[in-house]
């Protein structure tokens, strides 16, 4: 979890209920005075690592880190709790970096390929219904992508270009009653022949 879920009182929630977490801790004063305590730094990246010990009990033992990077010519420092063993302080940062990100990547791939920021809705339920049916789209773009794309010419095509470039080509759908027999391409468009492929990978899984 990044900074936002990081108090105190919401670490102490979680390791309350038996979960194992990687977050990064709020308060920038206490990542100032646990970098005071640092007894050795090891670069990282752009960056450097350095372990304290926890400087609350949270009920069960945690392991906290500190990194340090410079910006516009200071230090300063962000700290980080993990209920996991890590065999270095380089592989425990690795472990966050790779987090979802959601904040990041999710939020900000709907708003662009899903149009999110561009609909919006007066009434909460109907606001609240349009972020449902996002999520939704979300999770069966990710499933089409691993599925489909993952290993083709289009893996690094990220929501936006899934739907503006490929969802996009013209074509139609043959029918035999209820069941879907074919799906046919416009074969002058560019992405047709990769993504009829793409297509029948996705069929064939499902």
């Amino acid at each position: 979890m990044d900074g936002g879920a990081g108090s105190d009182e919401q670490i102490r929630w979680l390791l309350a209920r038996q979960y194992h977490i990687v977050v990064k801790g709020t308060s920038s004063r206490r990542a100032h005075v646990l970098a005071q305590r640092v007894p050795r730094w090891d670069p990282y990246g752009d960056a450097w690592l350095g372990q304290v010990a926890s400087p609350v009990d949270f009920g069960r033992p945690v392991q906290v880190f500190v990194k340090r990077r410079l910006k516009e010519g200071a230090f300063c420092h962000s700290y980080y709790v993990t209920t996991l063993k890590f065999p270095s302080k380089g592989h425990f940062m690795a472990c966050y970096d790779q987090r979802g990100a959601a904040e990041v990547e999710q939020f900000r791939n709907d708003k662009s390929g899903l149009h999110l920021a561009a609909r919006r809705k007066r009434r909460l339920p109907a606001q609240t219904a349009l972020v449902l049916l996002v999520d939704l789209a979300h999770n069966l773009l990710v499933h089409f992508y691993h599925t489909a794309l993952v290993g083709t010419r289009f893996k690094g095509f990220g929501p936006k270009r899934i739907v503006r470039d490929l969802l996009a080509i013209p074509g139609k759908l043959v029918f035999d009653g209820s069941q879907l027999k074919r799906i046919e391409l416009l074969d002058t468009h560019q992405h047709a022949k990769d993504m009829r492929v793409c297509l029948e990978r996705y069929c064939l899984d499902d």
